[in-house]
């Protein structure tokens, strides 16, 4: 994404842009999207995160922030022209406001990256929904929303003592990994 140009149709509104640097910053950076991730065959990338529950203030505040920006594309995964280095705008599509893409807040955070989030009905501070802004200070909330999920989808894909069991070790090998 370093080379990935947000103000394609012209200046991105500040506080949209943060959101797109926040999301960049979530995806590179959580050690928590780990029940997310999925195993895809790209040229581009072997791996990818698929439907994280976003909370709805987070994509509500997000769909707010860029309704009066411009983009030219409801999928920024794939189809942009890059034979100037960046992306630009394929041939014949044209630059509207986000809401002409993104008519709905879940249109955006569902569609942008194909899926890569999904809107959740819950709000912040849940425990069931990916939280994109927090304060570190405040301790990470998403770790508690990673466990729930990773309990849910271990007890469903294995016998129930075996998930349990694994999912007791997630602290010690959190442990293990920052020591």
């Amino acid at each position: 994404m370093s080379r990935f140009n947000w103000d394609h149709c012209g200046q991105m509104a500040p506080a949209c842009k943060q959101h797109f640097i926040q999301d960049t910053c979530l995806y590179e950076c959580s050690p928590n999207l780990g029940p997310w991730i999925q195993q895809v065959n790209q040229s581009w990338r072997k791996e990818r995160i698929l439907n994280v529950p976003l909370c709805k203030e987070d994509c509500q505040q997000w769909w707010e922030d860029c309704r009066t920006s411009y983009t030219c594309k409801s999928n920024w995964h794939k189809g942009w022209n890059w034979s100037s280095g960046h992306n630009r705008c394929p041939v014949g599509a044209a630059c509207h406001h986000f809401h002409f893409y993104f008519p709905t807040p879940a249109a955006l955070c569902e569609g942008i990256w194909s899926h890569s989030y999904k809107l959740s009905n819950y709000s912040r501070g849940s425990g069931r929904c990916i939280q994109m802004w927090f304060d570190p200070a405040q301790g990470n909330p998403n770790e508690e929303v990673a466990r729930f999920y990773a309990l849910a989808m271990s007890a469903g894909a294995m016998p129930h003592g075996i998930g349990l069991l694994l999912l007791s070790l997630v602290p010690m090998l959190q442990l293990w990994l920052l020591s």
